[in-house]
């Protein structure tokens, strides 16, 4: 029988709400996603931001990580924020040995000790939310508030929702049982059985430059809970918000008592392709990563040690066919367009709409009227750059300002991307979105992602002619989320089923404050394995339950 830990037991009341909110799917979160005063305290925010400033111009607090090498800095802030932290880099013979040290005692602990040093780890980085958000602020271009939300509070509850699959798989195998089966007239056979949740081996867990704790995360805690050291390779433009991470999961492993290198930072030389050589170590067992679909495919293909979690590219797709809310339709998807720049692997790239116009509450409305509605509901928002800009955030790479000034080229420009001056940071690079029409033989083009502010309005010769551009690409491309307007429930049922077979999730008439690049934790599933966009779901129970293995043994009773 497994003992206690204190910090299961402290946090036994919250593992157990998460579980029961994987189990219904309504609203909870552990987590307040407001970075008010009245919900964090008076001087939360000026701590936060005196905390991350500390970092700047500095050697990161891990030198205690072992076989460090030299120290780089490689990150370059999108608002033109003078960063330069310097990071420990690893020998990678040296970390991988050190990683593994700690795994029999971790694996030895069980899964409710794991669970609960878990648990302990979100609760520290939510006591330095505002450290991390701005991490996260800076390293991404995110507005200030979204990269509260996003980076802290949000990736914490998809923390505890891959923390509470885990703990769900491994508890659904008792520890021990005693079998006896009968043996005729003689005394029954008898024998004592142990069942052990054994980890694979080492974890790795590569990073994304947009979001570096929100799609980090769940792969990062259902790996540790499992019983799994975990390497932490963070995008070279992104490594602050991780390192974070890193340290306080250190200091918390330290203090319940196990080896702090069972989470370690390997942040990379400019260069050096260092995830593509740890991911072939055969003492790496799991990957998780997000990020292109060129990489993705080739730690697929390549990776045949390790179970791969992967999400890549998609072309997520808006189907309008008819609405009862005209205006609302083109705010909603308006929003979605703007927010973040359109750099979030959830964010719509082609709205596809029929040539001969839709049905709308106030009469026919042209294929020119849908798209003139939504360039307008843009260009409403960003109209005020101070407060546009808390919206779209920064441009987070070059290859994002490469690809709108191709993408101009490819069609008609409904709204032309326009460079805004940020009120703040004065050399930050902000655009604003293009949306560019294009006819229903460029799937050429729209075919593609275009990561960015892109986005396509495609005339089509009907919405059945929609839905099967939505097939075709979907099933070629994949997507991580798809929209549809309609008011006809034929339509829908359609786009529904259309849906499932291309393995999207749909969201239907969405013109209130749900926005199609926005999922809730232990509610929504993001991605679904189940087209090209990504091979798993964060986060579901076959997230987690390939991260451990079951061996038993048995002796006589």
């Amino acid at each position: 029988m497994e003992n206690s830990h204190p910090m299961f037991t402290t946090h036994t009341a919250t593992l157990e709400r998460a579980l029961t909110a994987i189990a219904e799917r309504a609203y909870w979160s552990a987590y307040p996603e407001s970075p008010s005063p009245r919900v964090y305290g008076e001087h939360a925010a000026a701590d936060g931001e005196a905390a991350f400033r500390a970092y700047l111009g500095n050697d990161f607090p891990l030198k205690d990580q072992p076989a460090i090498t030299d120290w780089v800095a490689t990150e370059v802030s999108p608002f033109g924020i003078p960063l330069d932290v310097r990071y420990p880099h690893l020998d990678v013979d040296g970390l991988l040995i050190a990683a593994a040290a700690g795994m029999p005692a971790w694996r030895d602990a069980g899964p409710q000790t794991r669970a609960g040093v878990c648990v302990e780890i979100l609760a520290r980085l939510h006591a330095n939310a505002f450290e991390l958000a701005n991490a996260v602020h800076v390293t991404t271009g995110q507005a200030f508030v979204m990269a509260f939300q996003a980076g802290a509070p949000h990736a914490f509850d998809r923390a505890l929702e891959a923390i509470a699959y885990a703990y769900r798989e491994m508890a659904r195998t008792p520890a021990t049982a005693t079998w006896e089966k009968p043996a005729g007239k003689g005394d029954p056979l008898r024998m004592s059985k142990t069942f052990h949740i054994v980890p694979r081996g080492i974890a790795l867990v590569i990073g994304c430059n947009t979001f570096p704790t929100w799609n980090s995360f769940p792969g990062l805690f259902a790996s540790l809970a499992t019983g799994n050291p975990v390497v932490v390779k963070p995008h070279p433009g992104a490594v602050l918000p991780l390192a974070i991470t890193v340290k306080i999961a250190r200091e918390v492993l330290a203090d319940a008592g196990f080896d702090p290198n069972l989470v370690l930072l390997a942040p990379e030389a400019p260069g050096e392709g260092l995830a593509k050589v740890l991911a072939l170590r055969p003492e790496v067992r799991i990957i998780d990563f997000t990020g292109s679909t060129e990489f993705g495919d080739w730690l697929e293909d390549n990776a045949r040690q390790a179970a791969v979690y992967t999400e890549k590219a998609g072309v997520n797709t808006i189907v309008v066919d008819s609405t009862d809310d005209f205006a609302g339709m083109c705010r909603n998807i308006g929003f979605s367009l703007l927010l973040y720049s359109g750099q979030m692997c959830t964010t719509p790239q082609n709205v596809l709409v029929p040539t001969g116009g839709i049905a709308t509450e106030d009469g026919h409305r042209s294929f020119e009227d849908v798209a003139a509605g939504i360039a307008g509901a843009v260009a409403a928002l960003t109209r005020d750059p101070a407060k546009g800009v808390e919206l779209s955030g920064a441009i987070v790479n070059e290859g994002v300002l490469r690809r709108l000034e191709k993408a101009r080229t490819v069609g008609t420009v409904l709204l032309e991307s326009s460079d805004v001056t940020h009120p703040v940071y004065q050399n930050a690079t902000v655009r604003t979105p293009l949306i560019v029409r294009l006819d229903a033989d460029a799937a050429a083009t729209y075919g593609t992602e275009w990561f960015g502010p892109i986005s396509f309005v495609v005339g089509t010769d009907s919405t059945a002619g929609s839905l099967r551009i939505f097939a075709d690409t979907v099933g070629k491309k994949g997507a991580l989320t798809a929209s549809v307007y309609s008011t006809a429930a034929d339509v829908l049922d359609a786009m529904e089923e259309a849906a499932l077979q291309a393995g999207v999730h749909l969201s239907v008439n969405l013109t209130g404050g749900v926005f199609v690049n926005q999922s809730a934790a232990f509610s929504d599933f993001h991605a679904s394995g189940a087209n090209p966009a990504a091979n798993a779901a964060l986060t579901d129970g076959a997230y987690v339950a390939s991260r451990f293995r079951v061996v038993q043994s048995r002796r006589h009773a």
